[in-house]
Formats: C-alpha cells, sequence, structure tokens
C-alpha cells in the first residue's frame, strides 16, 4: 500500500481512463468517488484487465466506487484529489461545474491524465473567478496506458500495462514529489514496475509536445482529400491505423513541422526556460514507448494495440458512411489543438500552411468560424453552452508572455 495523505480522490467523466484508474487507485489506499452524468449505468465494483498486445489476459485489477453521482455537492468538497477524465474540449466547462464546490480551507489537486490544451490555463480561470487560492493544478502529458471500455461502468482494458515514461507539469512546480509519491506511482509503477514519471518545467511543454492533436487530424483529413469522406457501405472504411497511408504520413509530417516551427518560436522566446519534454512527433514517441520507431506509417500500420480502431464515421440517411465531424478528433484536437498551435504561430508571424489548411478544411465541413484569410478570429463565445476554442484570447490573454506558466 501506497502512503499518502491524499485519501479521496473524485474522477469527473466516465471515459476509457477512468475505468483504468478505479481499479489501480482503489486497488491502493484511496478512497475513489465518481463524478458523472449516468450515475445508473456504474457498476460499484469496477474491474480492469491488462491484456497482451494478442489479447491474452495477463492481470486483473478489482477496484471499488464509495460514491457515484452526478450531483458535484455530493462528492466535491470532501475531495483531496480531483481528476478529469473527459474529452478535452470538456474541460473547461467541467471545471466551471465542479469550482463553487471546491474546498477554500486546504489544498486541493485538480488535474488530468491527457493535459495538451492548456489545461493550467482552465484551472487559473476558476482559481481568479471563484477566488481558489489552494488549488495545486497538474496535467500528464499523454495518458499513460492505451485502453479501452469492454463493458461501460463495469470493466476496462489496458493493453500491455503503461507507457515507458510519463511527463507531467504541476503547479506550484514544488508539489511534484508529492503528487509523484502518490497519485503517479499508484497508476503506472507500483502496478507495473514501469512508467515512471518525469516533471516537464511548465505546462506549455504538454500543450506543444503534441501526438493526437496531429494524428487524428491529418488521418480524416487525408481520409477525406483521397475518398472524398464518403463511403458507400461501411466495409468500405478504412481502418484509421492499419490502413494507414502515405498520404495521411505526409499530412503528419508537414503538420508536425509547423508545430516545430512555433515549438522553436517559444525556446527562443523564452532562453531561460527548460523545455525538454517539449518534442516533435516521432522524438515523443520514442521518450515515451522506449521505441526505435523512425518511419511514421509504419509505425501505425504494424501496431497490434491500434489495428482494430475504426476510422469515426457516422451513417447517413442515404445508407452511405461519411466522417464523423462531431467527433471528438475535430472538436478537441483542432479547437484545442490545431487553433492553440496556430494562435502562438500568429503572434511569432510564423507561416504555418497545413495548420492553416486542416482549420479551414474543418470549419467549413462543420460550419463554424476559426479562421479567415490566414488569420484566427476572435473565438469567446459559446456554442449550446460550451465554449468553442482553447485559444489565449478566450481566458485574456493576449501576448506570448501571458502563455507561460
Amino acid at each position: 500500500m501506497l502512503k499518502t495523505s491524499l485519501r479521496t480522490i473524485t474522477i469527473v467523466g466516465g471515459g476509457a481512463s477512468t475505468h483504468t484508474l478505479i481499479p489501480l487507485l482503489s486497488d491502493t489506499n484511496f478512497q475513489v468517488q465518481l463524478l458523472t452524468r449516468q450515475p445508473g449505468k456504474w457498476c460499484k465494483d469496477v474491474e480492469l484487465q491488462v491484456q497482451s498486445v494478442d489479447g491474452d489476459l495477463l492481470q486483473t485489477f478489482k477496484g471499488r466506487l464509495t460514491k457515484v453521482t452526478s450531483n458535484p455537492i455530493e462528492v466535491i468538497p470532501q475531495s483531496d484529489l480531483i481528476v478529469l477524465c473527459m474529452p478535452v474540449h470538456t474541460y473547461r466547462q467541467a471545471l466551471h461545474h465542479i469550482a463553487p464546490y471546491l474546498n477554500h480551507d486546504r489544498e486541493v489537486f485538480v488535474g488530468t491524465v491527457y493535459g495538451q490544451a492548456g489545461f493550467n490555463w482552465m484551472v487559473d480561470e476558476i482559481k481568479a473567478e471563484y477566488e481558489l487560492e489552494n488549488l495545486v493544478t497538474f496535467a500528464i502529458g499523454l495518458l499513460p496506458w492505451i485502453c479501452r471500455v469492454d463493458h461501460y461502468g463495469c470493466r476496462g482494458i489496458v493493453y500491455g500495462g503503461c507507457k515507458a515514461v510519463n511527463i507531467a507539469a504541476v503547479s506550484p512546480p514544488d508539489y511534484f514529489d508529492t503528487l509523484n509519491e502518490t497519485f503517479f506511482k499508484a497508476i503506472c509503477e507500483y502496478w507495473f514496475g514501469t512508467g515512471a514519471f518525469q516533471q516537464a518545467d511548465n505546462f506549455l511543454s504538454l500543450t506543444l509536445s503534441v501526438d493526437n492533436q496531429i494524428i487524428h487530424p491529418t488521418r480524416c483529413f487525408g481520409l477525406f482529400i483521397r475518398y472524398g469522406g464518403r463511403w458507400s457501405s461501411q466495409e468500405e472504411v478504412p481502418y484509421f491505423y492499419r490502413d494507414f497511408d502515405d498520404l495521411s504520413a505526409n499530412l503528419l509530417r508537414h503538420l508536425d513541422a509547423d508545430y516545430s516551427l512555433v515549438r522553436n518560436g517559444i525556446r527562443k522566446h523564452f532562453p531561460a526556460r527548460d523545455f525538454s519534454y517539449m518534442l516533435d512527433y516521432l522524438s515523443l514517441e520514442q521518450l515515451s514507448y522506449q521505441s526505435q520507431n523512425s518511419d511514421i506509417c509504419e509505425s501505425f500500420t504494424t501496431s497490434k494495440t491500434l489495428r482494430a480502431i475504426k476510422s469515426p464515421v457516422r451513417q447517413l440517411a442515404t445508407e452511405e458512411w461519411e466522417l464523423d465531424i462531431n467527433h471528438r478528433f475535430f472538436t478537441d484536437d483542432i479547437a484545442y489543438g490545431i487553433c492553440i498551435a496556430k494562435w502562438i504561430a500568429q503572434q511569432m508571424a510564423f507561416d504555418v500552411p497545413t495548420m492553416d489548411a486542416i482549420i479551414k478544411w474543418s470549419q467549413e465541413l462543420r460550419g463554424e468560424n476559426y479562421i479567415s484569410d490566414g488569420k484566427l478570429l476572435p473565438q469567446n463565445e459559446t456554442v449550446n453552452g460550451c465554449f468553442r476554442s482553447g485559444i489565449p484570447p478566450v481566458y485574456g490573454m493576449q501576448t506570448i508572455e501571458d502563455i507561460m506558466d
């Protein structure tokens, strides 16, 4: 058992990572609560199966939820640590939902297991609005595991354990050791003997060191260019990774090059800061998995854990199938991913043609207005109660200096 002063953890949201965290945490030394819109769909006992890439059962964890509710007042006030497990574009809304119930009288840790969208900006916003002086913010750069939901609310699956190396940012940074000896070790190293966490100097490194935000949009864009984004039957739809082609791989390389231009600009703008963990796609993949992959396309087509993943599509009234433009590959990875990098590039007067092309293509499909004549438009308004975009100005930040924590 891990010894910890962080006794009560509340998970917010019901994604695949929730199904992973509940058994790992409650099997350690934590009381685990769940805040979800669908409490009736959750079992009190949640199982996690660790499987090999071939589907063989390697290990089973069983965890128990001490409380499941849709009402934040029932779980948030007594929470020592709160972790968001949901699509990125819903983080900000969720934080505003729980903020009125956060404890003002002691330290409360608020974080996410996937922190690539300026998560610290979102937490700083509620800290100021609700006078929450005692919040400790943390974010993990990439999900520590390849995880799936097997039976919603009851059983999750992790393939092969966890990543070899994980990166996290913490503010104030002195709290990293506290989190590392408790929460971080409990979700990886304590059980799997690998996956140790290393500390990033700043949250901006996580925001600009990306995998999903360049993989998902470029693959969808490639499918649209090659097939028009529409197929006569579901059987004709290419698999997302197994059928990854050179067109999508080249788009990914070009988008990563745009990101690298931005990353290098940030390094020059803040020469005294440490950006050791602000990495390009292949460098991040090699660090996280300790792999030797040097070919983007091959890294996807040969992956046993990714090969069964289908492309995000929806059926039309004509019985045809088309790309699902409401999927998180659009709402997360573009509005809360590429648009952020584009804003930084714009402040530095960098030309980022692949970013521009993907944002323009996405907004035309979705009927939105993010960019015009190569310039980002203001995005302060909400749509259907949701925040549209995660670019810095929506948090009141107007300069490059403002975005550095």
